[in-house]
């Protein structure tokens, strides 16, 4: 590792293996990636339980420098995506750029240097930018109940799987009812001797139509790049449709429960589970999600659907209706630390506080997602606001990726105004006020704890990449690094 470096980006998921690549395109070669884990993926490598996939269709899982023609499937599963972003690394030449097994252990900004102070678990060095690429969906979220310390069975994490424990035959519960729950039920059910999902709220889900990507359709991807490209654009534009089904009343909205309430019908005869697995608030109000094979998971005979997790003892857990249940394993599928950024904690800024708790005084504001005032030359991809209720987060990333580039390719140290910073997120407050998100009648992991709606942008991804086209330096105080003095932007 070298003592100093121009870029320092942390985490090799999607995000910071597109940044790495654009740079070098642009010129920048002096840059490290630090990877905690022992190999890339981000997500990818976090997330590895049984029948975990991709809810977005597999052509916008790809970055826009590598197109990849051979997705085996509509959705990919999660280790086709891995195995994706190794290709990439190689494809790239990466690999020498990538310090694995290496986790920031904290980033302090030096204002008279100019430069952030990097410590890490194998050595330390300064870096001119520093770029957060860790994503939303590696940390576990795992709630506190009552008696969990007495539970003498076996316990794990969606995201932190433990593949040596074997599931056959087992008495199981799966907590929670969301993302990875729908993915990992139907892949475990068959396995297991007993099933029991605690449900706290049902979730809207539309069918997912997963299907084989024939031999013939992949062959004239990789020959016609240009079919690639507008099978790309066109999956693009029909997700971005989607959006008006979050963000307008009426039409748009009522046609998605339209097809939803469809799909339950059509999956769960049972009219008395029918009424349990049906939504009590609007469609869009909490992540929807996509699925064939969840709804008749349900109607196993092994499998019971259970109110939400209570407590729990030595022995099994309890229900909120007091039943209790004896089990072997409790699986948690209760999502991710979203609104925590992994490195927030070990990052301090210009007056010495750590982004945790500036973020945590704004109410998470961030400039375009991507900038937070205090923090110079600290740019955060998948930051507030940037998330998606119907498309890619790659898309979002890559759009931050090009608004950046201009910035660290000039050399200067950029720290937005606060003022300017305050503007936009009122800007965007407005934007979502109106939403399903606001207005569906529940509380989402999207909301802070003053229902605050810090994780989504309020409309297309097209939108966005045009916002972010063109790096806006009026918006930062810039200084020059050569005589350190401020430049009138």
């Amino acid at each position: 590792m070298s003592d100093h470096v121009r870029v320092c980006i942390v985490g090799a998921g999607f995000s910071g293996i597109s940044a790495a690549i654009n740079l070098r395109r642009a010129g920048v070669t002096d840059l490290v990636i630090l990877e905690r884990a022992g190999c890339v993926g981000g997500a990818w490598q976090a997330n590895t339980y049984p029948g975990c996939a991709c809810d977005v269709q597999s052509r916008l899982y790809e970055l826009q420098v590598a197109p990849w023609p051979e997705w085996s499937r509509k959705f990919a599963g999660q280790r086709e995506i891995r195995d994706y972003l190794d290709r990439v690394v190689e494809m790239f030449g990466l690999a020498s750029s990538i310090q694995v097994n290496t986790e920031l252990t904290s980033a302090i900004w030096d204002d008279s240097a100019l430069v952030w102070n990097i410590s890490t678990s194998v050595g330390t060095f300064t870096a001119d930018y520093l770029i957060s690429a860790c994503g939303g969906l590696t940390e576990p979220l795992t709630p506190l109940v009552p008696g969990m310390a007495d539970f003498t069975g076996a316990v794990m994490h969606t995201a932190r799987w433990d593949h040596d424990f074997d599931l056959d035959g087992k008495r199981v519960a799966v907590v929670g009812t969301g993302a990875s729950s729908i993915q990992v039920v139907p892949a475990i059910a068959p396995v297991v001797d007993q099933l029991v999902l605690l449900q706290r709220t049902p979730p809207w889900i539309l069918p997912r139509r997963d299907r084989a990507v024939p031999h013939w359709y992949k062959r004239l991807l990789a020959s016609v790049p240009l079919v690639q490209q507008c099978a790309r654009s066109i999956t693009m534009r029909s997700r971005d449709l989607q959006v008006l089904s979050f963000t307008k009343q009426g039409f748009w909205r009522a046609t998605g429960e339209r097809i939803a309430r469809r799909h339950l019908r059509a999956q769960v005869p049972d009219e008395k589970l029918r009424r349990r697995v049906t939504p009590t608030y609007d469609m869009g109000c909490k992540r929807i999600l996509l699925s064939d094979d969840y709804y008749p998971a349900l109607g196993r005979d092994n499998v019971t659907l259970a109110a939400g997790l209570s407590r729990m003892n030595a022995t099994g857990v309890t229900d909120a209706d007091g039943v209790d249940y004896i089990v072997d394993v409790v699986i948690w599928a209760t999502g991710f630390k979203v609104l925590d950024p992994p490195i927030a904690s070990v990052v301090r800024g210009i007056n010495g506080d750590t982004l945790t708790e500036v973020l945590a005084a704004t109410e998470m504001a961030a400039y375009r997602g991507t900038a937070v005032s205090g923090f110079p030359n600290l740019f955060i991809l998948q930051g507030p606001n940037t998330g998606l209720g119907h498309s890619s987060v790659v898309l979002m990333s890559e759009a931050q990726i090009d608004y950046i580039i201009s910035a660290i390719v000039s050399g200067a140290i950029y720290d937005v105004d606060q003022q300017v910073q305050r503007d936009y997120v009122q800007r965007i407050d407005r934007s979502l006020s109106g939403s399903v998100w606001q207005t569906g009648g529940c509380h989402s992991w999207y909301q802070d704890d003053h229902g605050r709606n810090v994780a989504l942008w309020p409309g297309s991804t097209r939108a966005f990449a045009e916002m972010m086209k063109t790096f806006d330096s009026t918006s930062y105080h810039v200084r020059a690094r050569q005589d350190m003095s401020y430049v009138d932007s």
